[in-house]
């Protein structure tokens, strides 16, 4: 966010800044009233309150103008009802496309570095599994077997089976993975709600590196713990992978919804 607030000031916005060091010309909460258009981050919220701050989001509404538009990114229902209940447009640019897909690449890439970095074998002919054939799910099967991993991955739809299948990585379908975990040395999450049960997990051999990419989790980090395994939550992998990428797509996603919304 420090960087696109500089980008948007290269390209000739008066822009202010919030607790994001490096940003041009800090101001305080209060003036947020003058602004005409305020850029919060993605995720809008953690715990109630603005990510990255201790600002709970009901103080945050009641401090803008209602005509002024709002835009962040992931938002739940609950604060898209609350900000509306103010009179406040809040916009998801997290519903741009382009955005999403830009995105899901440092993604993936973060997510082959965190196993790198704890696995004690190479990736290159290790069993990996992949639970999700989303944007980031699909990025992060293609890394891992361009780097010579033995892929899997687990979908639902009849259709991502065939696309697994077809770009030669092993499908499993996700409700009918009991008795095929044995093998995997590394398992990424991407599907944000439930997946692997403590029953799951105990198929999975000790020191099975495991890396928590969705927003929800997937894995039950308690019976993974209890089981020697120890799961890698990995939020917000964009902005502390490369920044400079997630910035500018960031930006450009902006100006895309900017230039719709111009008469």
């Amino acid at each position: 966010m420090a960087r696109l607030a500089q980008l948007l000031a290269e390209d000739g916005y008066a822009v202010r800044a919030w607790q994001l060091p490096g940003a041009p010309d800090e101001w305080k909460p209060g003036e947020v009233a003058e602004a005409d258009r305020v850029v919060l981050p993605v995720p809008l919220e953690r715990e109630g309150k603005l990510n990255g701050t201790s600002l709970p989001l009901p103080e945050l509404w009641r401090r803008l103008r209602p005509e002024v538009p709002v835009y962040a990114g992931a938002v739940r229902q609950a604060a898209r009802e609350a900000a509306e209940a103010r009179g406040l447009t809040l916009v998801d640019y997290f519903a741009d496309e382009a955005l999403a897909v830009r995105n899901a690449v440092p993604t993936a890439e973060g997510a082959v570095a965190i196993a790198m970095e704890r696995l004690r074998v190479t990736v290159c002919g290790t069993p990996c599994l992949v639970l999700g054939f989303g944007r980031v799910g699909k990025l992060l099967a293609r890394n891992l077997a361009a780097l010579g991993a033995r892929v899997s991955v687990s979908a639902r739809r009849a259709e991502d089976l065939a696309w697994i299948e077809a770009l030669g990585c092993a499908p499993l379908h996700t409700e009918r993975l009991a008795g095929k975990l044995g093998g995997f040395r590394a398992v990424f999450n991407t599907v944000p709600h439930p997946v692997l049960s403590a029953a799951l997990l105990a198929e999975l051999p000790r020191g099975c590196v495991l890396v928590e990419l969705a927003s929800s989790p997937g894995f039950d980090a308690e019976a993974a713990r209890s089981l020697g395994l120890e799961p890698v939550a990995a939020p917000g992998l964009p902005g502390k992978v490369a920044p400079e990428t997630a910035a500018l797509a960031l930006r450009d996603a902006l100006y895309r919804i900017w230039r719709e919304e111009t008469p």
